[in-house]
C-alpha cells in the first residue's frame, strides 16, 4: 500500500474547475481606465521583481518541496491555456468618436484655407468671383461729401534764390540805410511849393506809380534818371526842346545800366568825383554831385531815393558811388 505524500498534493492529476465560457461579442467587456491599466502593470512589477529577504526561505522552500507530477503541470497548462483564450481583450471604444472628429475637421480646415480665394455669386454658388473684386467701384458704396471738393491742396515745393534776387535784396537794404539820412518822409506826397535848391520844372507832376506818363525827355516823372538827365542838358545850356540829351541818346530808363552805358559810349568813368558828375549806385539809382567836400564826402541832389518821388540833398562818403563824368 502506497503513502500520500508529504507534501499535501493529490494522489491523481488535479482536476482544475472549470473556467465559464463568455459568451457575447468581446467588444462588450468594459473597458480599463488608465488608471486601473497602470495599477495593474504595477502589481505584476512587484510580483515579477525579486525579494531578497526572502530568496533563502524560498529555495529552501523549492528544495523541500516536490517537484510535481508530469501530468498535474500538464493539467495546469491546459487549464490556463483555456482561460487565456476564454478571457475578452480590452479595446476602445472611442473609434467610433474618432471617425465622427475627422469627418467634421478635415471638411473644416480645407474650407478655412481654400474658400478665401472665392467669392458666392446670386445665383452662382460658390464659384470663382469675376463681379466682385476689390479693384472695381462695384465692390463699396462709398457716399463723399460735396464738401471734400472744396478742401484745399497743398504739395511740398522749394523756391530756390538766385544770384540776381541775392543782389537786389543787397541793393534794397543799401537803399534803406541811406534812405535812413534823408530829411523827408519815406511816403510818397505832393509837395505844396517847390523844395528850395530844386529847380527841377517838372516837381508838381504824377509820377509813374500813380498812372502818370514821360517827361519830353521821355523819362518817367520825378524819377532819378529824368532828374539827372534834366541836370546834364542844364549843364550844357539847354533847358526846353529840343533836348541835348534824353532817353534815345543818353541811357535807359533803368538807372542800374547807366554804367554800362557810359563805357559803351566811351564817356569817361572814375572813382573820383567832380561837380557836375553824375553818381552811380549799385542799387539801380543815380544822382548829381553837387560839391566834392574835402573831408572826403560829396553832396549830392537826387530824385525818388526812397521811392518817395521827391527832391532831397545829402551827403555821402566819396567810396559810396562810382562817378560818370559829363558826357561830350
Amino acid at each position: 500500500m502506497m503513502k500520500p505524500p508529504r507534501s499535501g498534493l493529490p494522489r491523481g492529476p488535479r482536476r482544475e474547475p472549470e473556467v465559464p465560457l463568455l459568451h457575447g461579442d468581446e467588444n462588450d467587456a468594459p473597458e480599463l481606465t488608465r488608471s486601473e491599466r497602470r495599477a495593474a502593470d504595477r502589481g505584476r512589477a512587484r510580483r515579477a521583481a525579486p525579494q531578497p529577504g526572502r530568496r533563502a526561505r524560498t529555495s529552501r522552500a523549492d528544495a523541500a518541496t516536490p517537484a510535481p507530477a508530469p501530468d498535474a503541470v500538464a493539467a495546469t497548462s491546459a487549464a490556463l491555456a483555456r482561460t487565456v483564450s476564454t478571457t475578452p481583450r480590452a479595446t476602445r471604444r472611442n473609434a467610433p468618436a474618432r471617425v465622427f472628429a475627422t469627418v467634421l475637421v478635415v471638411p473644416a480646415i480645407v474650407g478655412t484655407v481654400a474658400l478665401p480665394a472665392y467669392a458666392l455669386v446670386p445665383g452662382g454658388g460658390f464659384e470663382a468671383s469675376g463681379d466682385f473684386h476689390l479693384a472695381r467701384a462695384e465692390a463699396q458704396a462709398v457716399d463723399v461729401s460735396a464738401l471734400a471738393s472744396g478742401a484745399p491742396l497743398s504739395s511740398d515745393a522749394y523756391s530756390v534764390t538766385t544770384k540776381a534776387e541775392i543782389d537786389a535784396a543787397a541793393a534794397e537794404a543799401e537803399r534803406a540805410a541811406y534812405g535812413a539820412q534823408l530829411n523827408r518822409s519815406g511816403a510818397y506826397y505832393t509837395p505844396a511849393q517847390q523844395a528850395e535848391g530844386d529847380d527841377y520844372p517838372w516837381w508838381n507832376e504824377t509820377p509813374d506809380d500813380y498812372g502818370g506818363g514821360l517827361s519830353p525827355l521821355r523819362y518817367y516823372y520825378r524819377e532819378c534818371v529824368d532828374f539827372v538827365a534834366w541836370r546834364l542838358n542844364r549843364d550844357a545850356g539847354v533847358t526846353s526842346a529840343p533836348w541835348k540829351w534824353d532817353w534815345g541818346n543818353l541811357a535807359s530808363g533803368s538807372a542800374y545800366a547807366w554804367a554800362d552805358e557810359w563805357v559803351r559810349h566811351g564817356w569817361a568813368t572814375s572813382s573820383d568825383p567832380i561837380v557836375g558828375s553824375v553818381a552811380w549806385f549799385p542799387y539801380n539809382h543815380v544822382a548829381y554831385v553837387q560839391a566834392v567836400n574835402g573831408d572826403g564826402t560829396v553832396t549830392i541832389e537826387e530824385y525818388n531815393q526812397n521811392s518817395d518821388h521827391s527832391y532831397h540833398v545829402r551827403t555821402i562818403p566819396t567810396g559810396s558811388a562810382i562817378y560818370l563824368y559829363p558826357p561830350v
